[in-house]
């Protein structure tokens, strides 16, 4: 089923909208880059996205399975594990991601020094 998106102007009622939502928030950023790697358990993911919360993570992976970013085995193991691997759509954001990434790192200073004037103007 293909649907046609033709909204402009961010319309609330717009699909693209919610999906830029959903893949643009910090976690699922990092969640798609940390499953670059390979597949892996939820606690494994957890322990490389220091601060994210169980409920918080939980709440990205449905997301980002539900999108097809991310796809979910379940492990018949004692006790039961679930594994988590990124799909080839969800692989697709990888070179944004690193371009975002680069960006962020190259114009740091920048913003830095923007932060730093505006709160200087601010203060006065």
């Amino acid at each position: 089923m293909e649907t046609a998106v033709t909204c402009q102007h961010f319309s609330v009622s717009c699909p693209s909208r919610t999906l830029l939502d959903q893949i643009a928030d910090k976690w699922s950023m990092m969640v798609l880059t940390v499953l670059d790697a390979g597949p892996m358990r939820f606690n494994a993911i957890r322990r490389h996205l220091e601060g994210v919360t169980q409920k918080a993570l939980t709440q990205c992976l449905r997301r980002l399975e539900r999108n097809g970013m991310v796809s979910r085995r379940v492990i018949p193991a004692s006790p039961v594990a679930v594994e988590y691997a990124i799909t080839p759509l969800g692989r697709s954001l990888h070179q944004p991601f690193k371009a975002l990434y680069r960006w962020t790192i190259d114009n740091m200073p920048h913003v830095e020094e923007a932060r730093r004037s505006f709160d200087e103007r601010a203060a006065a």
